[in-house]
């Protein structure tokens, strides 16, 4: 039940007794199916959806849309009914065409939002269970550590060492200690309350265990959202482009439709003639398809990408992926499986291996001479690290169930209990009083147990540092470094083993430790790594693997996946820690291997990076990658052990944590943009043909070649289907093979307006030969004329589909040509345009005729005309 009482002034027992739940093992399977159905799901909204209503009328807002409605209204008022009522009709079509695709796209990212859902382990009858943070009801027992986000607002009911930031609902910015056991009074502030967690809050240190109190909109973060009326929709980059482009669209259309307009009625023309002309101008300006097409290449681009692994929380990040050029990435389970299997330990008693039976899986360590070691019958230093490697672990281990946990952690927890052979013995043994959780400063962790009357600290973390804080001579702690030396060179992931007894509270955990000896884990590199590190050269995209990982590690992985060898002289991160000079930014811009660097120097380097002019992707998996990912123009979050905090502060999460799946967005990235700039300069040199078309006719003649209706069905065949299909291309591999992008491109540079109006003049002059040789050397009908102009221009803007490869591509085998999408839009086109002269009810409305053979290839001929410019040019 939801709590109505103020939790924070209860006790732990009376909150839990208001809930009805037990500490240890939960809800049942029916308290939670009950609780679900009374109280919904966990979730905030700041504003409902839209309605389908209020979507349908959203796609009249466009300013194209609106020049339209404006060359209706002309024709009505100048008696042209049929006209205004075609372009009404248009706008209709237009309008559930993008209504359909808006909620098809709406519908897209409901279901990306639920494939990057957050998940909070929950105790639920005795047992841990990974569960969608919506899926929380009052009463669920959290188990929360440092990195994971408050899913609802809870009361704490046991903890260690907890740090919680709470800046997202309190503002402040320093992280604050969180306590169970303190009394509170009713009246006290969120800020100040010690003892409870609260929704979208996260965890900066420590460990604890809550229970949930309040849900979805009656958390404190949930009350704030109340006050919300409604929050300003995202506007992307791309949007804001398509938005300039068809308002200077509108500008140049009212000027020509405004000169040509009074420079007939100077020089005597037909009023009606130029009233219809100016019409005609407004409707072949606007590209009907141009905000249709937009829509549905980003949400098919963004399902491609979600398909693959690559989970795109932000539109804008779509056109921001094709222009990276660096890639910082961590090592762990990007460039390696994250499979981490411990192989080797080290003590004073001598060196051991660790290996898996093929049949049984079980861990067995082996001595020297390759018997096996029972943990019984080992000494007294294997024994202690036995235990130690158990007890000072977060992760959850159980044979042939589901692990929870760091892979390093859950990997050593593995090792301990099967050579221990007793899953409770150590909990047992040595009961937990409290952590001290690793921190990046002092590179070790610590936890505290109860032993007869004693407290034992168990310890582990970097050698480097746990050597450095241990009761050794000088020679002794030279000769652990070498050793660690030695095992890193070798690949492996070293960890230094400790303990402390007698502890007593008022000392520091990590002083005067008792090293116990080195533990050697391996990540193998991911066999595809090699191949991905490659394309990325290939495309001109500089790797830089940054890790927490020792050099000799972090070297023996670079070299394992294909870093360039000019390129593999590691700088330390304790080289960052000063003063830049200029050698070391030297250092820095030569080498693809940081090691021992921490989050804040990963912020270091990406704002270094980026002074340069960079565009950067960064991957990160903790939560104080955070203001990392933020900072860099494509944050790139581990969908499988990136935390919480990671994943929300991120552009794109990856579900798999694969640098594959980096690569293959960032090609989609590419694919994406490079499809949107194709069919933007498509229809643009389609409607300025027809603007010069009716522009020259205007002035030079009292004769228009096509009508404003002809224009509209041109538009909505020639428009929305050729350009939906280039909007669909798949792309090659010429993609990875070419430089990025400078992030201020424009989707039409310079070059694509000089095609533009080529390829637009190249229609135009073939329109205008055919339109004046059959008028006035052939003498046909003006109605027989017009049918031909019109035919010749819709199959010239089909055609011209074939023009849109890239100049270096084959004229013949291309994306275009490879592109089903573009055969089946072709097809369709000619076979509506044959039907708009042969059915009597499309002749009838758009005053056409029935065409002979000859005719036809007439048609044919002049219409293949810019195509065969378009080889003669590439020739050259």
């Amino acid at each position: 039940m939801m709590l109505k009482e103020q939790p924070w002034v209860l006790t732990v027992p009376r909150v839990l007794d208001l809930l009805e739940v037990d500490k240890v093992n939960g809800l049942t399977a029916e308290q939670v199916k009950e609780r679900n159905f009374t109280y919904g799901i966990n979730r905030i909204t700041t504003q409902a959806p839209p309605s389908l209503l209020a979507l349908f009328f959203r796609q009249f807002k466009s300013i194209l849309v609106g020049l339209l409605a404006l060359a209706a209204l002309v024709a009505a008022l100048s008696g042209d009914v049929l006209d205004a009522a075609a372009i009404g009709l248009v706008l209709l079509i237009n309008s559930v065409i993008g209504f359909i695709t808006e909620v098809r796209a709406i519908s897209s990212m409901e279901s990306l939002r639920k494939i990057g859902q957050t998940h909070s382990r929950v105790v639920r009858a005795g047992e841990q269970t990974l569960t969608p943070a919506e899926d929380l009801v009052p009463g669920d027992i959290l188990i929360l550590e440092a990195g994971d986000v408050v899913t609802a607002d809870c009361r704490i009911i046991e903890s260690h060492n907890l740090n919680v930031d709470e800046s997202a609902l309190t503002g402040e910015s320093v992280p604050v200690e969180k306590k169970p056991f303190v009394e509170l009074d009713s009246d006290t502030n969120v800020s100040d309350r010690q003892n409870m967690l609260m929704k979208g809050t996260y965890l900066t240190r420590g460990v604890c265990r809550a229970v949930v109190t309040h849900i979805g909109m009656g958390t404190e973060i949930g009350k704030i959202a109340k006050l919300t009326a409604s929050a300003e929709e995202e506007i992307t980059p791309l949007e804001k482009r398509l938005d300039r482009l068809g308002r200077r669209l509108v500008v140049l259309t009212l000027f020509v439709s405004m000169v040509i307009l009074i420079s007939g009625l100077l020089t005597g023309k037909d009023t009606l003639l130029m009233i219809q002309t100016a019409i005609a101008l407004a409707v072949a300006t606007v590209p009907e398809g141009l905000p249709i097409v937009a829509t549905i290449a980003l949400a098919r681009g963004l399902l491609i990408m979600s398909r693959k692994n690559a989970l795109v929380n932000k539109l804008s990040a779509v056109e921001t992926l094709g222009a990276t050029s660096i890639i910082v990435t961590d090592k762990t389970g990007t460039l390696t499986e994250n499979n981490m299997t411990l192989v080797e330990v080290v003590t004073e008693e001598g060196p051991f291996t660790v290996s898996r039976d093929e049949n049984t899986q079980k861990i067995n360590l082996l001595a020297k001479n390759g018997l096996p070691i029972f943990y019984t019958g080992a000494g007294e230093i294997m024994r202690r690290l036995i235990e130690v490697v158990g007890l000072c672990n977060d992760a959850h281990y159980n044979h042939g169930a589901e692990s929870f946990g760091d892979p390093m952690e859950v990997a050593l927890l593995r090792f301990s209990k099967e050579v221990i052979g007793d899953d409770k013995y150590l909990n047992t043994q040595y009961p937990r009083v409290s952590e001290v959780p690793f921190d990046s400063h002092t590179n070790m962790m610590a936890t505290i147990h109860n032993v007869s009357n004693e407290k034992l600290v168990a310890v582990k973390g970097a050698p480097e540092s746990v050597i450095s804080r241990s009761r050794l001579s000088d020679e002794q702690k030279e000769a652990w470094r070498q050793q660690n030396r030695t095992l890193a060179e070798r690949g492996l992931r070293v960890l230094a083993i400790a303990y402390k007894s007698e502890y007593q509270n008022d000392e520091s955990v990590f002083d005067e430790l008792e090293l116990l000896g080195l533990v050697g884990l391996i990540d193998p590199a991911r066999q595809d790594v090699p191949r991905s590190i490659s394309q990325c050269h290939s495309a001109g995209i500089k790797v830089v693997m940054a890790t927490g990982d020792q050099a000799g590690t972090a070297l023996k992985i670079a070299k394992d996946i294909g870093l360039p060898q000019a390129s593999l002289e590691p700088v330390l991160g304790k080289d960052l820690t000063g003063p830049w000079t200029q050698s070391l930014i030297d250092s820095i811009d030569k080498t693809s291997v940081f090691s021992r660097v921490s989050p804040e120097q990963k912020l270091q380097l990406v704002t270094h990076y980026q002074k340069q002019g960079a565009i950067v992707a960064m991957t990160g998996d903790g939560v104080n990658d955070a203001p990392a990912l933020k900072k860099a123009d494509i944050g790139i979050a581990m969908g499988q052990r990136g935390t919480q905090v990671a994943r929300e502060a991120a552009d794109m999460i990856l579900k798999d944590d694969r640098f594959e799946t980096i690569v293959y967005a960032v090609e989609q990235g590419r694919i994406i943009f490079s499809n949107i700039r194709k069919f933007v300069t498509y229809l643009l040199s389609c409607n300025i043909s027809e603007v010069f078309i009716v522009g020259i006719a205007a002035v030079f003649s009292t004769k228009i070649p096509v009508t404003p209706l002809q224009i509209l069905f041109l538009n909505l065949v020639t428009d929305v289907f050729p350009a939906l299909a280039l909007g669909m291309g798949n792309g090659d591999r010429s993609y990875l093979s070419n430089p990025p992008r400078k992030s201020e491109e424009k989707i039409i540079e310079k070059s694509h307006w000089y095609f533009i109006f080529l390829y637009g003049i190249l229609i135009t002059a073939s329109v205008l030969a055919v339109f004046y040789l059959c008028l006035y050397l052939f003498l046909y009908s003006f109605e027989k004329v017009v049918t031909i102009s019109f035919l010749t221009l819709g199959m010239a803007q089909v055609f011209h589909v074939f023009n849109l490869s890239g100049r270096n591509s084959n004229v013949f085998i291309n994306e275009i040509t490879k592109n089903p999408h573009v055969w089946g839009a072709v097809m369709l086109c000619v076979g509506l345009l044959v039907a708009s002269v042969h059915v009597p009810f499309t002749q009838e409305v758009l005053d056409l005729l029935a065409l002979s053979k000859k005719d036809w290839i007439l048609v044919l001929g002049f219409s293949l005309l810019p195509s065969l410019g378009q080889l003669v040019l590439r020739m050259k």
